[in-house]
């Protein structure tokens, strides 16, 4: 399997294969046009409430990957994420600041069978 992470806002590159958006909400100040994205998956990421509840808060990003670990596995995006991936090479993009304390890098472990 082929993934990454990057940031939406930086910009595309060939070597990202296809861009996918795993935030539930469009990133802000971000048009359209300007991500360069094959598609938006906002079925992938947490939950509204465990989103909310995380805020971000880098205290709480051990119980955050357990908790959308968890929803991961229930998650029938995950799968079809995870066979894309299997064919071609996935950049997930987010739209958070920081690049280790982030749902993208939950999801990116998650895919490779790995914590983050």
């Amino acid at each position: 399997m082929s993934f990454t992470i990057k940031r939406v806002y930086e910009p595309a590159s060939s070597a990202d294969g296809i861009r996918v958006l795993v935030d539930r909400l469009w990133p802000r100040g971000l048009k359209k046009t300007d991500a360069h994205l094959a598609a938006w998956m906002k079925e992938i990421a947490p939950s509204t409430r465990l989103r909310q509840w995380f805020g971000h808060e880098p205290e709480r990003f051990s119980e955050f990957r357990t908790r959308y670990t968890a929803e991961l596995k229930k998650n029938p995006a995950a799968v079809e994420l995870r066979e894309l991936g299997k064919r071609k090479r996935v950049t997930l993009a987010y739209g958070a600041r920081d690049p280790k304390i982030n749902h993208a890098a939950v999801l990116l472990a998650f895919l490779r069978k790995t914590r983050a």
